[in-house]
């Protein structure tokens, strides 16, 4: 008899793998049995015959073809099993079973929490099953996963579903291997889940019935029509919704959530509708449908759906009972049952364009973000909607977004008219993820539901890497663990600037401290000796007593880059173009244009942007006039670009600004740091041609709508059309200087030029002052592989145009897809640093 132990590891736990197993062993004439631990699953087979391989192999081949859609099999170890125990206990096995979950040491991931399954779609749809328009369906190919558990192995008890004991006919389901339900952890329904229901902002329940529909989320979609502001409790916390068609709505959540121009998502129910606003490939569309179901930022159409053709009222398609409200109709407004009124209609008219969208939707932008539904709650709620809603995070700007029903009612009823809630309870706050695509692939802006808290196995020579903790940066911050030669990225945490989500991150930080059992060697923190997670990784190793590794934060972005593309550690040193806000620098200065030669690590500045004060330190951040001032004063002197340029509108602008104090801080130096940022270049050029707003309320706002701006206009801007840069060598290395683009900028708006070709004119300029320099240096210095990471390079004109140019010249391009290029990523780079000094003895702080 043939008898082996077979140890898989990987997301394997709540996947539907058991049952997989299950029915394969079966299908091959196998016996033994399967069951979940801390490392994953194992497996203990006997074959049919002596000495018979083929059926285990035969097995194994398609354990990995079939495997379950959310599972991922990172190694599978066979051995044979000797021990006389092993073989009597397995030879007493007349089937293949699946065993209870053991508790062991915990090696194994968590799922990340998936959208909807086509399968569980039909059946809320289905009047006749048992489930029909039941807002909690789910089985083991999708639903909620990170959201709801609070211990590994991922068992019932271990999450927030044990509230909810399970009726006999869910039991069934959840017994049977041939079900797709089969240990399915959130399995429920109407008989024994959890419930939703409707209330006002005063905490008072309101009756569907007594709105004259058949259940809560069908009184809300009417809320919806008639212009209310929602708050919607979903997988991973709270939502504010509204009718993305309607002005004054969109306008007023903007108004109460303190939003003033940062675009707000958009949920539509079907591809279809998103066609009728966006340009959607055959990869958008996959991105869009997969189960981690993103939010996808998509070129809009240009027309935007602001064309509507009339039509007449026979022409009206609108089920369940509702009027087709029809605006352009003279005959007056139809409205609807029960006192409802419909602006627009839920469904447009049959040939009709869609419906567009409010202004105040995403304002000055050329892109859009869109998702599709990704639980029963959505897909019930958009099921008459041939228009989007808005479905932007439910919290106030900056803070973290509620997951409590308690928490909701104080912090968003003040925000939405309804609150659409239910009991069943978020244990740990997971945001939406965002994905663009950019140089042909998709790249994570912000990774969260869908993707975190999925492991990222670490690149060839890592292999004993001792556990790690890495703290991450201060804006959109990630934490990492590693562990077993993987980092473990924590869900898009927030700002840590913000007190509240300063308590969130160090709650979550304890969760998964836990939840993977991990007691770090080490921590590793960014240089900034102010960064809250510096602050409390500093604590921590006190309090511990570990090392502490301090890594530069460019160096973070270029390590991460490396992880992120399986760059083995002995695969020796890349050139890097890390472009950001900005960073504390190993010098004690602020960096945010840097080239670095660099591996995991050591790193050296080889070239950078021209530092230009930053006047007002912080307020320079919030108002880019002021670094459009630093920039001319740097350049040549305010004084002279005044009298070359006067009566010109950016000089009249700034000729109004309070410059003497300004021009005193920089002399003095004053409250006005020398920064190299490429993030602030950026913020002076949008000043230049007034887009991007006075005073900025989100980062990178100013740099978005200059993007925005120049995606008009770049087909119509040749590479040699770009703005000039200068370069000259200083002992710290070569310095790129964007000085002599002023006056070409400046001429082209005295000549007239539409400002959508300047700012064209500016990131072709760039893009290839950074590529010739990049060029140049990877020569010098022999290297044939261009790293590119920070936030700058979210912007997709300037990424695709630099990774063009040097892969024309014929360098290898490596850029972030798994991790964000923005410090998202920064805890990533920060470990895989650490992980790399300590296996080769280097010195910790």
């Amino acid at each position: 008899m043939t008898a082996e132990s077979i140890r898989v590891r990987g997301l394997v736990q709540g996947v539907g793998f058991r049952p997989t197993v299950w029915r394969l062993a079966r299908a091959c004439g196998l016996r033994g049995d399967v069951r979940n631990d801390g490392e994953g699953v194992l497996i203990r087979v006997r074959g049919s015959a002596a000495g018979d391989d083929a059926g285990v192999s035969g097995f194994l081949k398609r354990l990995y073809e079939e495997c379950p859609p959310l599972a991922r099999i990172d190694s599978v170890e066979r051995r044979p099993i000797a021990d006389p125990q092993g073989l009597a206990d397995l030879a007493q096995q007349q089937d293949f079973v699946i065993l209870e979950s053991a508790a062991t040491a915990v090696h194994t991931g968590i799922v990340a929490d998936a959208a909807t399954c086509a399968a569980c779609v039909a059946e809320i749809r289905d009047p006749a099953d048992r489930r029909h328009r039941y807002p909690f369906t789910n089985c083991t190919h999708c639903g909620p996963r990170l959201s709801i558990v609070a211990g590994i192995p991922y068992d019932r008890a271990r999450t927030s579903m044990s509230a909810f004991p399970m009726c006999p006919d869910c039991a069934a389901e959840y017994k049977d291997p041939a079900d797709r339900r089969f240990h399915a952890q959130p399995n429920a329904c109407p008989v024994c889940g959890p419930g939703v229901w409707l209330q006002d902002a005063a905490g008072q329940p309101l009756d569907p019935v007594v709105l004259g529909v058949e259940d809560a989320i069908a009184a809300a979609s009417r809320f919806l029509a008639d212009g209310r502001i929602l708050a919607i409790k979903g997988i991973g916390g709270f939502h504010l919704a509204c009718d993305a068609t309607n002005p004054d709505a969109v306008a007023e959540l903007r108004r109460r959530k303190r939003r003033y121009a940062k675009p707000l998502a958009l949920m539509a129910r079907d591809l279809e509708v998103i066609r009728g606003y966006c340009r959607v490939t055959g990869q958008d569309a996959a991105l869009l449908s997969a189960p981690a179901a993103p939010i996808l930022l998509l070129d809009r159409l240009d027309s935007g759906g602001t064309d509507r053709v009339e039509t007449s009222a026979d022409d009206a398609v609108a089920p369940d009972g509702f009027r087709c409200a029809l605006p352009d109709l003279e005959s007056g407004h139809p409205g609807l049952e029960d006192g409802f009124r419909c602006a627009p209609p839920i469904l447009r008219c049959r040939g009709a364009p869609p419906w567009p969208l409010a202004p105040d939707v995403a304002p000055g932008q050329t892109t859009l973000g869109v998702m599709l539904p990704y639980s029963p709650i959505h897909h019930l709620l958009l099921a008459d909607w041939d228009r989007p809603l808005v479905m932007t995070s439910g919290n106030l700007s900056e803070e973290p977004q509620c997951i409590d029903n308690a928490d909701a009612l104080g912090r968003l009823g003040q925000l939405a008219d309804i609150l659409l809630l239910h009991d069943r309870a978020i244990l740990n706050r997971v945001d939406d993820s965002v994905v663009r695509v950019m140089a042909g692939e998709a790249r994570l802006l912000r990774r969260a539901r869908g993707y975190a808290p999925a492991p990222l196995a670490l690149p060839p020579g890592f292999e004993a890497a001792p556990p790690l903790l890495a703290l991450g940066g201060e804006l959109k911050n990630t934490f990492c663990l590693i562990r077993d030669a993987q980092a473990i990225l924590s869900q898009h945490l927030g700002d840590l600037e913000d007190a509240k989500t300063a308590r969130e991150y160090e709650r979550t930080l304890a969760l998964y401290l836990d939840l993977f059992q991990v007691v770090p060697e080490a921590l590793v923190v960014d240089l900034h000796p102010d960064y809250r997670s510096s602050l409390i990784g500093r604590d921590r190793a006190a309090r511990d007593g570990v090392p502490l590794i301090g890594v530069q934060h460019h160096h973070a972005h270029l390590a991460s880059t490396l992880a992120d593309n399986g760059w083995p550690l002995d695969a020796g040193p890349v050139l890097g173009i890390l472009l950001d806000g900005l960073g504390y620098g190993s010098d004690g200065t602020l960096w945010g244009g840097e080239f670095l030669l660099g591996d995991y690590l050591d790193f050296q500045r080889v070239a950078h942007l021209k530092p230009v004060a930053m006047p007002g330190g912080t307020r320079a951040i919030l108002e880019p006039w002021r670094n459009l001032y630093a920039h001319l004063e740097s350049a040549g002197g305010w004084a002279a670009w005044r009298a070359r340029f006067a009566g010109l509108e950016p000089i009249e602008r700034l000729d109004a600004k309070p410059l003497g104090i300004l021009k005193t801080l920089i002399a003095r130096g004053l409250n006005a740091p020398l920064s190299s940022s490429a993030g602030r270049l950026f913020d002076a050029v949008a000043a230049a041609l007034d887009v991007g707003g006075e005073v900025l309320t989100y980062e990178g706002q100013a740099a978005i709508a200059l993007e925005s701006l120049a995606a008009v206009a770049m087909d119509r801007v040749g590479d040699g059309d770009g703005y000039p840069f200068a370069r000259s060598i200083v002992p710290t290395g070569e310095i790129l200087d964007p000085a002599p683009l002023w006056d070409a900028l400046l001429a082209d708006i005295s000549r007239g030029r539409p400002p959508e070709e300047i700012a064209a004119a500016f990131h072709v300029g760039l893009a290839t002052a950074l590529g010739t320099l990049a060029r140049d240096l990877a020569r010098r210095h022999e290297i044939s592989t261009v790293a590119l990471s920070g936030g700058v390079f979210q912007n997709r004109l300037l990424l695709e145009s630099v990774a063009r140019r040097l892969e024309a010249d014929g360098l290898r391009v490596l850029l972030q897809r798994q991790v964000p290029a923005n410090d998202g990523g920064l805890s990533l780079g920060q470990a895989a640093v650490a992980a790399a000094r300590v296996l080769s003895n280097d010195s910790v702080d």
